[in-house]
């Protein structure tokens, strides 16, 4: 199994941060054919989504979590910045790992599909993402 890991600078704002190129790079990197690709965030508080981006699905996968997870101070888990206990509670809606079918050594994404890393963690500006490739 080839893998390798690498670091994203989410910065201190909520993010959907597309990794689409990252895992094609990856892709190449590892001579890819046939397989799956695996990707993992070791991270408590930030998730893998595959969705379109650029045309507002992010935004809307933000403002939805948001909604869902408000940052306030309902949450048990209390260290952090106001509201933190919530970004605990993400990867339960958007799990920490994605698993992509590789053909010919290209992702079997559909047409609008992106990678994202989901970070909504304020108080972490970097995060460390896995690629790993089982060949088939």
């Amino acid at each position: 199994m080839y893998s390798t890991e690498i670091e994203v600078r989410t910065g201190s704002v909520a993010v959907v941060h597309d990794l689409t190129k990252d895992a094609e790079a990856f892709l190449r990197d590892a001579d890819a054919e046939d397989g799956i690709l695996h990707v993992f965030v070791p991270h408590a508080t930030s998730g893998l989504a595959i969705l379109e981006t650029g045309a507002g699905s992010d935004e809307d996968l933000l403002m939805a979590l948001d909604e869902l997870l408000p940052r306030d101070g309902r949450w048990r888990h209390q260290h952090g910045s106001p509201g933190h206990g919530r970004d605990h509670v993400l990867p339960a809606l958007l799990p920490p790992f994605a698993t992509i079918p590789v053909l010919g050594g290209v992702m079997t994404l559909g047409t609008w599909q992106s990678v994202c890393l989901v970070d909504t963690n304020l108080d972490n500006p970097v995060r460390r993402v896995r690629f790993s490739l089982l060949e088939g």
